[in-house]
């Protein structure tokens, strides 16, 4: 492990440089930076770690949150991100039933005073992130690791098998390997991990079960609109703004009241997000503005953290960012939960199950470029049975694969017995 931890003493400078850069342009943020290097306060009562990396892992984390809230109140969660979206989506999911922190950096000076402050009883590692320091330092410790929701694409198992034999001593750490599909399952034991500890449990995204109080809201905001037909452009990337653009320039055309609804991924990009919208002469509205919606709107800009979801409700169709870029996707359970028919690009390669089966079930559509976006969003804008049979279908499909924060929480609960606090 020598090689590794010079590189990561490498990049230590360039990874504190980026810290004090945020730090200035976020002054939230700029009292918690030493946190990454394992700083922070004493966490009382052998909390359940749950480590979420950003703003998809925390949503994926949140139905099991939810329920070790529900059944063991007693038992503190710490709530761990790496990113400060997914620091905000902590706090906007569940303000202070939770104690977050934001994670070390995979250092062994830094793990182990993050660990002599919180001493949790378990550690519960979303999807693939696998910190040999981290792992070493918690099996020394006796704290059991279970990975949840794993996803293991063929593209990462390629890129893990070049440094295979280390990896398979680390994955013979964690006490549970809880993976999304059997193809999971299968790459990650070919990596080394122990066949009797790896179970299929299913996607904790399809966890989703959207409240009355959100489609209140979702009406609600459709009202605030004016009843106009909705299109929602979510977590879009660069370059893809301009396709979107053109895109909703061309429906205009046949659907001269549309409205766009454009949300882009990170948070750094709003304003010039919207300096874009500006420049092709649009109207443009942001949501943390408080201005309304008029008629005379053409583009709302999403730059609030954590109201994708009521936007999908509200929308008519809904357009997936990372998927016309070569970034990989992002995930249109939340769109097809709600009933809204998902359009994605091309790359889909971080989502290629769930991408499979949505469009096996007719929820969605896979399209090649702008003009495959204007066809597929014409389309469900235009025609109520193609969009009802897609809304039905996705919201059955999201049903169906239910089940996996039942199957997760029966390998975690014998984890979490007094026995297996630390002293």
């Amino acid at each position: 492990m020598t090689w590794y931890t010079f590189i990561v003493r490498l990049l230590l400078p360039f990874a504190l440089l980026r810290l004090w850069w945020r730090s200035r342009h976020h002054p939230d943020y700029a009292p918690r930076w030493a946190e990454r290097l394992g700083h922070g306060p004493a966490v009382a009562g052998a909390p359940v770690w749950v480590h979420a990396v950003s703003v998809g892992e925390t949503r994926a984390a949140a139905p099991l949150i939810r329920a070790l809230l529900e059944h063991h109140p007693e038992i503190p969660i710490l709530v761990t991100t790496t990113t400060l979206t997914g620091a905000a989506q902590v706090t906007m999911l569940f303000g202070d039933s939770v104690i977050h922190r934001f994670a070390p950096f995979d250092l062994p000076g830094a793990v182990a005073r993050f660990l002599d402050a919180t001493r949790p009883r378990v550690a519960v590692i979303l999807e693939t992130e696998i910190w040999p320091h981290l792992f070493m330092a918690l099996r020394d410790r006796g704290i059991p690791v279970v990975l949840a929701n794993v996803r293991l694409s063929e593209r990462s198992y390629r890129r893990y098998r070049r440094v295979a034999g280390p990896i398979a001593k680390i994955l013979a750490i964690p006490a549970v390997i809880a993976t999304q599909s059997p193809a999971d399952s299968a790459r990650i034991r070919a990596l080394g991990a122990p066949a009797k500890r790896v179970h299929v449990t299913g996607n904790m995204k399809f966890e989703l079960s959207p409240t009355a109080g959100l489609r209140e809201a979702a009406q609600a905001l459709r009202l605030a609109f004016g009843g106009r037909a909705v299109w929602v452009a979510a977590s879009t990337h660069q370059g893809e703004e301009e396709i979107v653009l053109n895109a909703y320039a061309v429906l205009r055309r046949g659907f001269p009241h549309l409205l766009l609804v454009l949300v882009p991924r990170h948070p750094e990009r709003f304003e010039s997000v919207g300096k874009l919208v500006r420049s092709r002469g649009m109207t443009v509205v942001e949501r943390s503005s408080g201005v309304p919606v008029t008629a005379d709107t053409q583009v709302l800009l999403g730059d609030t953290m954590g109201e994708l979801m009521l936007f999908f409700a509200a929308a008519d169709c809904a357009f997936i960012g990372g998927s016309l870029v070569a970034t990989g996707g992002h995930n249109p359970i939340e769109a097809l939960a709600l009933g809204v028919p998902a359009v994605f690009g091309p790359h889909m390669f971080n989502f290629a199950e769930i991408a499979h089966l949505t469009l096996a079930a007719g929820a969605g559509m896979q399209v090649n470029d702008e003009d495959g976006l204007i066809a597929a969003v014409r389309i469900y804008l235009g025609d109520a049975g193609a969009r009802d049979t897609a809304s039905a279908a996705g919201e059955a499909l999201v049903r169906t694969h239910q089940g996996a924060l039942r199957r997760t929480l029966s390998l975690l609960e014998p984890l979490l017995s007094p026995s297996s606090a630390n002293p």
